[in-house]
């Protein structure tokens, strides 16, 4: 692996260039980039002389030894609970009573873009039965912003509570008298139309699911 004198080197020679005038561009003294190359004098070129070298040529910076850049930090990460509870069929809830299964981690900015506010409200449940195929299958993992519920309830799918059991749905806002419809993609299932907000309980709407490749 060339070393970053053995880079700028080769370069000087490939493009035509000379060591006098790389030297003057930097506006440095005549000799700089000989006896950085040659000599090793200066160990390792100044910052503002290693950019400005890296733009001229069109190279990587790090070519001419600048540091890589750090790896993400775990810290910045956002983790959200798996919850032990399933959404379309069986009893549970997305409150501190579900147990947590373990966390998964999301990158905040990934978050931002997908319009999270608040990453506190995020959780993952897992999808039971096949109401909702072909857009959600069974086992599928749904990252659910509780933060985005029925306050600003609009077309999309959600989980909501129904008699105590979760589901997720889609939901379709009626363009008149404020109903609602409760759908399921499956035509299998039934669907309900013209629903009452007032009488839902949301939970929160799916932003993201994830699937195991089978």
């Amino acid at each position: 692996m060339e070393t970053p004198r053995e880079v700028l080197d080769r370069l000087i020679h490939e493009r035509g260039d000379d060591y006098v005038g790389l030297s003057r561009m930097l506006g440095r003294n005549a000799a700089y980039i000989q006896q950085f190359i040659k000599r090793g004098t200066p160990k390792r070129l100044a910052e503002e002389d290693r950019r400005r070298l890296a733009r001229y040529f069109g190279i990587d910076e790090r070519l001419l030894g600048a540091p890589a850049a750090p790896p993400p930090e775990l810290s910045e990460l956002i983790a959200v609970p798996r919850l032990e509870v399933g959404a379309s069929a069986g009893a549970g809830s997305l409150d501190s009573d579900a147990r947590p299964l373990g966390r998964m981690a999301f990158d905040p900015l990934w978050l931002r873009r997908l319009g999270i506010g608040d990453p506190s409200r995020l959780s993952m449940i897992r999808v039971e039965g096949d109401s909702m195929t072909a857009t959600l299958s069974d086992g599928d993992e749904i990252l659910v912003d509780a933060g985005d519920g029925a306050d600003r309830l609009r077309d999309g799918i959600y989980v909501l509570r129904i008699e105590e059991a979760l589901v997720v749905k889609r939901v379709a806002l009626s363009p008149e008298g404020g109903r609602i419809s409760v759908l399921s993609d499956n035509p299998a299932y039934p669907s309900w139309p013209g629903c009452d907000p007032a009488g839902l309980s949301v939970i929160g709407r799916v932003v993201w699911m994830g699937r195991q490749l089978r």
